[in-house]
């Protein structure tokens, strides 16, 4: 279980509803390179910056947000909204950061189909698929850093290591992976610091 009042205590500063509107519009519309960059601006905002959670609490969402089905972005958003400011927080942290971008994606659906043929922009498509890896990446080590720490080492590799060998060597679906990666995390040891 989740002890609410660590939580809490954790929460150093706890911003209005328009600041958490304003926070998700501009963070869950205008960064590019999908839910995994995303993720990774905000952290660096909510946590480090801001202070507004911990790297626990982060963590904590980021892993919830993967573990719900549909869009894990929309997920973590409604989750981090919550530890703000509970329900009003995870309702303004879901509208600012879906109506924008949905409504951008309507707009960039309608054009596709004139992109489809343009050579330049086949070409930017493919170096914006290239960038977003590398962000991914990042963004996992970004999610990682705070659980790579002397004694835990060794466990955070062999969890990654055996996750991304069963997605893809096995095909395994990430769902199970998460959930066994969640059982056998919270079995395993972290060993002395």
């Amino acid at each position: 279980m989740i002890d609410q009042a660590r939580v809490d205590s954790e929460v150093r500063r706890t911003p209005s509803l328009g600041r958490i509107i304003d926070f998700f519009a501009r963070y869950g519309n205008f960064t590019l390179g999908g839910g995994s960059a995303t993720s990774a601006v905000m952290h660096r905002e909510l946590v480090t910056k801001r202070h507004w959670l911990s790297d626990d609490s982060f963590a904590l969402c980021f892993a919830l947000g993967r573990l719900t089905p549909g869009t894990n972005l929309l997920a973590n958003c409604t989750a981090l909204g919550w530890l703000l400011r509970r329900l009003p927080g995870a309702i303004c942290a879901l509208l600012a950061a879906s109506i924008p971008c949905t409504l951008m994606v309507v707009v960039l659906t309608s054009l596709f189909s004139e992109w489809q043929q343009n050579r330049i922009a086949q070409a930017a498509i493919h170096g914006a698929v290239a960038a977003a890896v590398a962000i991914t990446a990042k963004t996992s080590w970004t999610i990682a850093r705070p659980h790579y720490k002397a004694g835990a080492r060794l466990r955070v590799v062999i969890i990654g290591a055996v996750a991304f060998g069963a997605y893809v060597g096995l095909g395994v679906s990430a769902i199970y992976i998460l959930l066994l990666a969640g059982v056998v995390g919270a079995f395993l040891p972290e060993g002395r610091s």
